[in-house]
């Protein structure tokens, strides 16, 4: 099949939404399929990491280029009404939905697109239906259940995601997957797993992991360090943080490590993500994407809610007993919070994370893809 993405990563948007569709990219091109990917060139993009993994990337510029006629744009918002609400993320495309439905039409029309594959908030179905005559089947892959589609397939990984909450935003006929058991999660964090919750069996906290996604365009991870510091954990306490190549205080927070009590190193664009979360005793992140990965190998996680988006996901796991949840990063908070760590309540943790995913959702996915 011929597959297109179209997903963004930026300083606002966060990188999970394009790493979750390149993992499923790559799980599809190991059964012989072709992908490309369609993104805007917002600051932050992946547009290099993509290419590098080997494929093909449209990168939308933030202007109409020359190559979109008036024509064509004008019989996108002739088929639009001025009067509905926008999406909440409307902001993120850095365009107009009408402009974002050129481009990307512009980019597909000289492949046959089996498959259109799109995660990304800003987008409804006003777009989806612009596109529509060029490809075949669409498939969504959300968290938020807040706007219409027309899909065939949609995914929602949220924990506890009810398909009825989507019964009255997607057609009757479209197939709904939902709940954590779909994660789309790299093979490695399913390898990993069993060396991860056999080392659970006998928890103590010896190393912290800081992990706030790829962008923390707001440097939470130096608030986590100095709440960390303020709480004087036992000698030989070691802390790994995990930063993205593109994250814009990552400069700062290297030096901020540098000046800890306890051992602090920082790490930047791993590709042994989930060897890390299995050798880590405490994790320390966001209610993004990374929630689920942290559920397959156990780890015992405060988990702090940065935006609106999260909160779905990070109640759902909190009322589960999955992690503990805080929707303050203030280093007062996390002293607090990681003083109240001990072993009996990490085996709790861990226990309750594990059942909620096991990391082999995407090869569900892969089977109503191949099979609708």
């Amino acid at each position: 099949m011929q597959i297109a993405f179209r997903a963004d990563a930026s300083i606002e948007i966060g990188t999970g939404h394009v790493m979750r569709c390149l993992t499923l990219a790559d799980a599809l091109t190991e059964r012989g399929h072709q992908c490309i990917f369609i993104c805007r060139e917002l600051q932050g993009h992946l547009g290099s990491l993509i290419t590098n993994k080997g494929y093909s990337v449209h990168l939308l510029p933030l202007s109409l280029p020359s190559s979109i006629s008036a024509l064509q744009l004008n019989t996108i918002e002739a088929q639009s009404s001025k009067t509905e609400l926008l999406p909440r993320h409307s902001t993120w495309l850095g365009v107009s939905w009408q402009q974002d439905a050129a481009q990307t039409i512009d980019a597909i029309q000289s492949s046959i697109i089996d498959w259109l594959i799109v995660d990304h908030y800003a987008l409804d179905f006003r777009w989806q239906n612009a596109c529509q005559p060029y490809y075949s089947k669409l498939a969504i892959i959300d968290d938020l259940a807040d706007r219409q589609h027309i899909s065939n397939l949609l995914i929602d990984q949220t924990y506890n995601r009810n398909p009825s909450d989507y019964e009255m935003l997607t057609p009757k006929a479209s197939t709904l997957l939902c709940g954590a058991e779909y994660a789309l999660l790299r093979p490695e964090f399913a390898q990993w797993r069993e060396h991860s919750l056999n080392r659970r069996r006998t928890p103590e906290l010896n190393h912290i992991l800081v992990n706030l996604g790829g962008m923390d365009k707001d440097n939470i991870t130096g608030q986590i360090l100095t709440g960390i510091d303020k709480s004087h954990l036992k000698t030989g306490i070691t802390i790994t943080v995990v930063m993205g190549q593109n994250a814009p205080h990552k400069d700062s927070v290297i030096q901020q490590a540098k000046m800890m009590e306890c051992s602090c190193k920082v790490l930047c664009g791993v590709n042994n993500m989930a060897e890390i979360m299995a050798n880590s005793d405490l994790a320390i992140g966001a209610a993004g994407s990374t929630s689920w990965e942290r559920c397959t190998l156990g780890l015992p996680t405060i988990m702090l809610v940065l935006a609106e988006n999260q909160t779905k996901i990070a109640s759902s796991l909190a009322e589960a007993g999955a992690c503990l949840i805080s929707y303050s990063s203030q280093p007062e908070v996390i002293k607090n919070l990681v003083s109240t760590i001990t072993p009996k309540l990490m085996s709790r943790l861990s226990k309750v994370s594990q059942q909620i995913a096991d990391g082999c959702g995407v090869n569900t996915v892969l089977v109503q893809l191949e099979s609708l």
